[in-house]
């Protein structure tokens, strides 16, 4: 099949490969401009054009799709279908309409829910026990579009929004080439979505990583894990930011104030929550290096009655 791929993130990388390892036609790809990145501010390729550039695939970087002279590109590249996998922009009717098959998106959540920016991260955040990846037929709403194809896949109990990543977007990857074989053999069966079920991943910004310990332990351990790697839960000690990689949940009550560490030995810092205690496994002080709990302790003198945040 003819295909234009849409994407800009790691996570599309993986679906763009088995698209050209499965024997489509990849015409071109279309991603964001290049950013600066880093203290010297050099511009950084997206990953997906690294891949691009790999296989000798032409490479489009439009600031707006809806430019005129992008959208006569198309045109003349007349895909079949155009895959869209975490691209950054919404695409107007006029491109919509133009493949023969429109326009397919892969979404890592179970739609309707977790429509939006970062439904990967929300699902750990929120203490889902299952999640997926949807197919659909792309529309001008967000993430509305009738959904193709799904697929299952479960929660660990420690998972977290790194590991989740690279679970959906390999099952992402396998279910849009099944998508697209159905789509080809006239198989392919379309669903509408209940909007009335719908629900909204935001984006994530390190703002929310700001740890709110008057919240239980459950929540906050989620929280850590969801926001691991990015944009990371912390909270403040001395002054100086303190990221936490992984916690975990201690049920039982003691005395003192949310946010106080209440217990320390060689191999655990326990800190109050609004319901229960949390237990700091590895930690990120500002400027060092992340540290499993006893090397932390080793180095940093944090007694009973410390105040965290």
């Amino acid at each position: 099949m003819r295909v234009v791929f849409m994407g800009t993130p790691d996570f599309a990388v993986g679906t763009l490969e088995a698209i050209i390892k499965a024997g489509h036609q990849v015409e071109a790809v279309v991603t964001q401009p290049d950013k600066p990145k880093g203290r010297g501010k050099n511009m950084q390729f997206p990953p997906v054009k690294e891949v691009a550039l790999k296989y000798d695939i032409p490479v489009y970087q439009p600031v707006k799709v809806k430019e005129e002279a992008f959208q006569q590109v198309l045109e003349k590249i007349n895909p079949e279908v155009i895959v869209v996998v975490a691209f950054g922009q919404i695409l107007p009717q006029s491109i919509l309409s133009l493949p023969k098959y429109g326009c397919i998106n892969v979404h890592a959540s179970l739609l309707p829910k977790y429509r939006g920016a970062a439904p990967i991260q929300w699902a750990v955040i929120d203490g889902e026990k299952e999640t997926g990846v949807t197919t659909m037929l792309m529309d001008e709403g967000l993430d509305t579009g009738d959904m193709l194809k799904k697929v299952v896949v479960p929660l660990e109990e420690k998972e977290t929004g790194g590991s989740l990543f690279d679970k959906l977007a390999q099952s992402g990857a396998e279910l849009l080439l099944a998508t697209l074989e159905e789509l080809e053999q006239g198989t392919c069966t379309r669903t509408k979505q209940d909007h009335a079920l719908s629900t909204y991943a935001k984006m994530l910004d390190k703002k929310l990583g700001k740890i709110d310990f008057s919240k239980s332990a459950e929540e906050i351990e989620r929280l850590v894990r969801g926001l691991n790697p990015w944009p990371s839960a912390y909270t403040t000690y001395n002054g100086k930011t303190l990221k936490i990689w992984d916690a975990d949940v201690i049920e039982r009550q003691v005395d003192g104030a949310v946010g106080e560490v209440v217990e320390v030995n060689k191999k655990e810092l326990l800190v109050k929550t609004g319901k229960g205690m949390l237990s700091l496994k590895e930690l990120q002080l500002e400027g060092k290096k992340r540290m499993e709990i006893d090397a932390f302790l080793r180095g940093n003198q944090i007694e009973a009655g410390t105040k965290l945040g």
